[in-house]
């Protein structure tokens, strides 16, 4: 199966007190959906990816299949298997169509 990597022109970084931040927000109940954890830049622009999106984006490097990284985020999170595939394949067919991921 196709693994899935990102584009190593891309400069990119985890920002690891934000990601705390948001997970204690989410704890409160807070809608975290908007809030970026993890700062792309491509082409001179800045990009930020939301909590579940920065996870996906560090499954993605080079090692996992989508299967893989939809199975290791089913383990972390609390949504239905038919949902979270859906999502996880429609955030990483956006990033491919972009070109800041690809299948290795």
């Amino acid at each position: 199966m196709k693994k899935l990597a990102r584009d190593p022109q891309i400069v990119w970084r985890n920002e690891k007190r934000r990601e705390e931040e948001i997970l204690a927000a989410l704890e409160r109940g807070e809608d975290v959906g908007d809030r970026g954890s993890v700062i792309l830049i491509v082409g001179g622009t800045m990009h930020q990816l939301n909590l579940v999106g920065g996870y996906i984006w560090n499954l993605c490097d080079g090692s996992r299949s989508l299967d893989d990284v939809v199975e290791t985020l089913a383990s972390e999170f609390d949504v239905h298997d038919e949902v979270l595939r859906h999502d996880v394949e429609a955030f990483v067919n956006d990033l491919v169509g972009r070109g800041w991921l690809r299948y290795a």
